[in-house]
This record gives structure tokens, C-alpha cells and sequence, in this order.
């Protein structure tokens, strides 16, 4: 059968490939987390499996599947097949496939999904075996030289890119539809869900946002039914190393930020409008939790998980990268939106088709770039306290640094006399574990093969590998309110660090979207006042930094910008007599 590889019927270059395959240590990593199984040095489905899958891929038919109760039994009869326990599909799930198929979907596209849309993903299930071949077959011939770039896990602490094609991260997010995905053992790694049962399953419940989410899934399915896309979408986690080595870049400690000298970017500021939305050469901000996707195959429907319903690609990333330590962030590029979408929250609404027409870049990426960063959840008072004014900065700095410009950002650490890294005790896992700590214990990998990746990512960085795939001058940050809203974080103080974060990130520009929040209705005046006296990063992190310490200690109450115009106004305009009473008007001095 076309998707039962056998070493015998293959020539002698593919075979010698096959043969690797079981060697692969990238394979390794993510085998036990896939649905196909690995023997005879290829990839296969076992027979009841395929079995399964031919019969749906010949349409209701010849099935039988024309409801979701009938195709949750289809799907169940195939995680049998695959000794997945029931035990591991949530409960209500059924109930849900049934919902959403055969009461919620309006009976003509429920008809179209049943006679095209699933015979062709059972289709494109039978062939995820080859494509996962394929695929490593081409992460050998190197899509970046030197460079991993193979499907594995790409666990904490390592930073490392994976480049997969559309179609076949198409064929994994089907396998997710169906729940095909393994979950024993994702809890031990810390990976986020995978599977989509538990999204039907919040329909037992009556969330209308979750039946939303699910068309905007649909839709996904049903647009690459009728063309499936040809680009690619990489994924990669980096990682601010807490290891002084010549290849990586170092955590930056508070000595970093209160003596830069770099100038600060130039900064807009807009009210209204979608980070999504915007079309100029930046890196989009992803509000993200720890685990990417957060809720994104549950009930949430806030930013990050609106994000990933209009672009199901970055789903995938779910699949084989655990939670995000403090000094680590997520970058992928490339991935397509499909959807359009109203509202927010409890009013979130799909509103139909979306055609992306970003341009590609050279490999064969959208220039869509979206990093995912975590902030601190609910931090209250704590958040002004120095240790954790670190945590943000650096975790923005690193979701904001171009590896293009890692001899410029070790250039400033050497002239500083700052390279010589003492290793940061309040940087934490996970588990709210020191990271050194488990450094020193052994506990995260320093082997060989590490070794061996933290040397090509270098060569990344240095150029050597390939050229900048963009200007890289040109390309700035979007971002938003960062952390606030559930998270509980300070608006004000949010900004400032997102805006230090990208000045000595290199970045040229900051363009941030207010959202209308009331708290940052003088932005833009603050920021302007700032430019006019052309503070540096350094300059601005220290009147941070006292005005944090004065609000952890007790003694200011006031918000940021209140606290910054007064002093600054009573400080430089009556001495230096350069303040203009216009300039900010409704603000005394």
C-alpha cells in the first residue's frame, strides 16, 4: 500500500536513506509523540489503520460517515487501532463532534465536509508516513547548510529551528482532528495539548466563541481541500544562553541595561487597528502563555488564541515544543492566514474566508513572523521589583534579538566589560526551578549533540551558513498591551520595557497598538517627551528602575507616566527652560 514503505522495492539511494532512517536522532526525539509507527528502518501506518483510512477516503459512501457521531466512532475505531487508551480522549468529545457536525455546521457545508473534505484528509493521513520521510530526506540536503532542521523536540534550553512544509503540517493537523496524537508522555516533557477533543468537548457546555474557533478549523481543512499550499513555516526557540560561550548570546544582568548606550527606536503609537493586520516588515508579538497555543484548544479565545485559530499552522508548533523557560522565546515565520474574524473574548466570531497575500521570502516562507513570548502571570506588587522588571525585559529581549546581529549584541557586552556572564539564580523553568541550578545538577543536557547544535546555530548568526533572508534593518517589532489584561501586568510599565527591549534588540522601529486602554491614553506624549531629549536605553531603564523601586517600597502610588512628566518637567523644562505648557497639555508641572 502507497504508504507502507518496504526497503525491497525501493533503489539504492532511497534505501541507503530508509536505512537511516532509524538512526535519526531527530526522529528519535519525536517518534513517541507521533501517531505512525517506525520499523525496518521506514515509516507506516499498521493495517487496520490503513484499512480505516482507505474506507473514509472513498467518501460516506462507501463509509458510511455522514454525521460527526458516526465519524467519532470512525475516528475511535482508528485510536483503537493505534492501542491509543479511551482514557485519553476527553469526555464529551463525542458529544461534541456530533454538535458541531451534524446541529452547529449549516447542512450544505456539513454535507461538503463529509463527501470531500474528510475522504481528502484521509488521504493526506495515508500519506504522512512519506511526507515525514520526505521531509527528512530534505532537512539532510539542507534547507539552511549546517543546520538542523529536522522534526524532533526541540526541548528546553536548546535552541534550534525546524522547517516544515505546509502540507505536511497540514497532514499533522489532521492527525490532530482525528486525535491520533499520543498524550501519555507529553506531561513529562511539558508540551501542550495536542489533540482536538477537548475543544469539541467545551461544546457540551454551549460555548458559542468554541464554535467559532471550530469553523475557523474547518475552514482551514476545507481551504486546503480545494488547494493545498506549497510554502514552508519554521519554528524555532531561542534561547538567552546562562552560559558564557563565544557561540550564544548571554542573559543580560540589570549592569546591562542601566549602562546602554543605545538610542532608542523610533516609536508609534496607534489606538485602533489589529496587530495582525498591519502589513509592514515587523515581527508580530504573540501575548503568549508559557505553554504556546495557551488555550487555543480550549476554551480561551483572547489574543494568542485568536491567532491561532485564523492561522492553524502555528498550531503544529504545539506538537514538539515544551513550555518556555524565563529566558527563552518562540519565533515562527511563514505560516498563512486563512481566516477573517469580529469580535473578542466572548464575542468572537468567524466572519468568513481570508486570502493572505504576504509575499514569500527565498525559502519559501510567508514574511508573516509572529514570537511568542510569555509575561509574568498576575504578578501584583512583585512586578516592581528589580529581579522581575529583569524577567520581562530579558524575555522580551530575547523574543526581539535578530540572530543576524549576535556579534553587535556581544559587542556591547565586551565593551562594557559585561561578557564575563555570573550566572542569574531567579531565572526559572517550568517548574518555577533555577535553571542554573539544574545546569550544575546535570539535569539539562550538555552532550555532544548539543554541543554540536549550539555550533551550527552560530553559524547561523554569523552569516556563514547562508545570507540575511530580508533586510534585516527593516524589520521592527508590533506588539501590544503585553501581559496585561488577564495576566494582571502594568500597562505603563509594559510598554517601557517592550520599547527598551526592541531599541537594544537592534530593531528599527516599535509600532504599538494601545487597543484604546485607557491607562495608556498619554503614551504618546510620554514617548514623545522621551525622543525630544534623546534618552538612551541605559537612561530610561534607570528611572524605570526608581520608579519601580519607589512603588514596591510603598512610596508613590501613581502611575508611571504621572510619576515620569512631573519630575522630569520640574527637573529639565524650569531648569533648562525648554518645556512648553502646549506641548502636553491637561498636565501640570
Amino acid at each position: 500500500m502507497g504508504c507502507m514503505h518496504s526497503a525491497n522495492c525501493v533503489g539504492g539511494a532511497e534505501k541507503k536513506a530508509l536505512l537511516l532512517m532509524e538512526k535519526r536522532e531527530e526522529l528519535k526525539s519525536i517518534l513517541p509523540f507521533l501517531p505512525v509507527k517506525l520499523r525496518s528502518s521506514s515509516l507506516f501506518w499498521p493495517p487496520p489503520v490503513v484499512e480505516a483510512l482507505n474506507s473514509l477516503s472513498q467518501g460516506p459512501l462507501h463509509s458510511n460517515v455522514d454525521s460527526g457521531e458516526i465519524l467519532f466512532i470512525a475516528i475511535s475505531d482508528i485510536r483503537s487501532s493505534l492501542s491509543l487508551p479511551n482514557s485519553s480522549i476527553a469526555y464529551s468529545a463525542s458529544h461534541g463532534f456530533a454538535l458541531f457536525f451534524d446541529d452547529l455546521l449549516p447542512r450544505a457545508e456539513a454535507a461538503k465536509w463529509f463527501a470531500e473534505v474528510v475522504p481528502y484528509l484521509a488521504n493526506l493521513l495515508l500519506k504522512l508516513p512519506s511526507l515525514l520521510e520526505t521531509h527528512y530526506e530534505s532537512a539532510d540536503g539542507g534547507v539552511l547548510r549546517g543546520v538542523k532542521t529536522g522534526l524532533r523536540l526541540l526541548e528546553s534550553q536548546q535552541s534550534g529551528i525546524i522547517f516544515l512544509s505546509q502540507e505536511l503540517i497540514a497532514a499533522l493537523l489532521a492527525c490532530a482532528l482525528f486525535c491520533l496524537f499520543p498524550t501519555s508522555n507529553r506531561g513529562a516533557k511539558h508540551l501542550p495539548m495536542i489533540n482536538f477533543d477537548h475543544l469539541f468537548a467545551c461544546l457540551h457546555d454551549h460555548y458559542e466563541e468554541v464554535e467559532n474557533k471550530l469553523k475557523c478549523i474547518i475552514h482551514y481543512f476545507g481551504r486546503i481541500c480545494s488547494s493545498m499550499p506549497l510554502g514552508y513555516v519554521s519554528f524555532e526557540r531561542k534561547v538567552l544562553s546562562l552560559e558564557c560561550t563565544p557561540s550564544c548570546i548571554p542573559y543580560p544582568k540589570e549592569i546591562f541595561w542601566s549602562q546602554s548606550n543605545i538610542s532608542l527606536c523610533h516609536i508609534e503609537i496607534t489606538v485602533s487597528g489589529l496587530i495582525e493586520d498591519q502589513s509592514r516588515e515587523a515581527i508580530e508579538v504573540d501575548f503568549a502563555n508559557m505553554y504556546l497555543g495557551g488555550g487555543a484548544l480550549v476554551r480561551g479565545c483572547v489574543q494568542e488564541e485568536i491567532r491561532f485559530m485564523i492561522n492553524p499552522e502555528l498550531i503544529a508548533g504545539m506538537l514538539f515544543l515544551p513550555c518556555m523557560a524565563d529566558n527563552e522565546a518562540v519565533e515562527i515565520v511563514g505560516m498563512e492566514r486563512f481566516s477573517s474574524y469580529t469580535g473578542y473574548a466572548s464575542s468572537f466570531r468567524f466572519n468568513g474566508d481570508y486570502v493572505d497575500k504576504k509575499d514569500m521570502d527565498v525559502l519559501g516562507r510567508r514574511k508573516t513572523r509572529i514570537v511568542a513570548i510569555d509575561a509574568l502571570c498576575s504578578p501584583g506588587k512583585s512586578q516592581y521589583r528589580l529581579e522581575c522588571l529583569l524577567r520581562e525585559i530579558n524575555k522580551a529581549f530575547c523574543g526581539f534579538m535578530d540572530q543576524f546581529k549576535c556579534h553587535q549584541y556581544q559587542q556591547f557586552l565586551k565593551d562594557d566589560g559585561l561578557l564575563g556572564l555570573q550566572h542569574d539564580q531567579n531565572v526559572k523553568d517550568s517548574g518555577g526551578r533555577s535553571i542554573v541550578n539544574l545546569l550544575s545538577l546535570g539535569h539539562t543536557s550538555t552532550s555532544s549533540q548539543e554541543t554540536e547544535e549550539t555550533s551550527e546555530n552560530q553559524l547561523i548568526r554569523e552569516g556563514h551558513s547562508h545570507q540575511p533572508l530580508d533586510n534585516q534593518q527593516e524589520i521592527g517589532v508590533v506588539t501590544g498591551n503585553w501581559g496585561c489584561g488577564a495576566f494582571g501586568g502594568d500597562p505603563q510599565l509594559k510598554a517601557m520595557l517592550q520599547w527598551i527591549a526592541a531599541s537594544q534588540a537592534l530593531r528599527p522601529f516599535i509600532l504599538y497598538y494601545t487597543f484604546g486602554l485607557e491607562a495608556l491614553q498619554m503614551l504618546d506624549q510620554v514617548t514623545q517627551w522621551i525622543v525630544s531629549h534623546q534618552w538612551t536605553v541605559g537612561e530610561l531603564w534607570n528611572v524605570l528602575v526608581e520608579y519601580s523601586s519607589q512603588r514596591s517600597r510603598g512610596e508613590t502610588r501613581v502611575g508611571f507616566f504621572n510619576w515620569i512628566l512631573p519630575s522630569l518637567c520640574s527637573r529639565d523644562a524650569i531648569l533648562n527652560n525648554s518645556y512648553d505648557d502646549s506641548t502636553f497639555p491637561g498636565i501640570l508641572c
